[in-house]
């Protein structure tokens, strides 16, 4: 097999699992997270307000990731930058906002979101590892997004990404949205990363805390954890029960 179709073999396979890697990612670092809370000694800064400054710090990288989904999904049309893992799917191409800088703006945002879970393992060659893992699965798994949608739009796909970066955004091409943002697609689709990176910087700083015997919770990883598993529970209901949350085309 040549190698280009062994590239979109593996990731059109990987398309289907691309949610694997981050909790297969997840368990590694949570061992390597109860060994270094296991030894205290050994992390500076422990127990001290730097040692908070960095956690928020990881948040804030998270949340970067999650306002860079958010943005996206915000202005897409329907049937484009979906969840879907039976198959790839577009109606178009999306060309203008976020997509006018980056070509895959939702895995540089999921990038960010599961790199801030990662440093909170606060271990340098394990956010190394990260990144690369990453790297290599995703970069799979964009070349067969790209070859279905040149297969699909020829040219009209094939001109756009020749000027528009695939993961670094050049934000000296950026083109106002086309469409409005929509807080109802949003509310629809972005629960789920929200309620799922607050969740993870709570089970993180519970651990950590049960494990040295302190019990002095950050509240606002708690807080958060609260508030979006409830929203969540929420939008869920509105989304599968009522019309609320419904917009036609998007």
């Amino acid at each position: 097999m040549a190698l280009k179709e062994e590239m979109q073999s593996q990731g059109n396979w990987l398309f289907k699992y691309r949610g694997t890697l981050p909790l297969v990612i997840l368990v590694f670092g949570l061992i390597l997270y109860i060994q270094r809370e296991s030894n205290p000694d050994f992390i500076l800064g422990h127990g001290t307000i730097y040692e908070l400054v960095y956690d928020y710090i990881c948040l804030a990288i998270g949340l970067l990731g999650l306002y860079i989904r958010v943005y996206a999904v915000g202005h897409t049309p329907a049937n484009t930058s979906g969840r879907n893992t039976a198959q790839q799917e577009a109606d178009e191409v999306n060309s203008s906002g976020i997509y006018s800088i980056v070509r895959h703006p939702l895995y540089l945002g999921n990038f960010f979101m599961w790199l801030g879970v990662a440093m909170l393992v606060a271990n340098f060659w394990f956010i190394i590892a990260f990144c690369l893992a990453y790297w290599v699965y995703y970069e799979r798994i964009m070349y067969a997004e790209e070859a279905y949608m040149i297969s699909k739009f020829g040219e009209k796909y094939t001109q756009w990404a020749s000027v528009t970066p695939a993961f670094i955004p050049n934000f000296k091409t950026f083109r106002k949205p086309s469409l409005k943002f929509s807080w109802k697609k949003i509310l629809r689709r972005e629960k789920n990363s929200l309620a799922a990176l607050t969740l993870l910087f709570a089970m993180f700083d519970i651990l950590g805390q049960i494990i040295n015997g302190y019990y002095k919770f950050n509240y606002v990883f708690t807080g958060l954890c609260i508030f979006s598993m409830l929203l969540y529970l929420i939008l869920n209901y509105l989304k599968y029960k009522t019309n609320v949350l419904s917009e036609e085309g998007r």
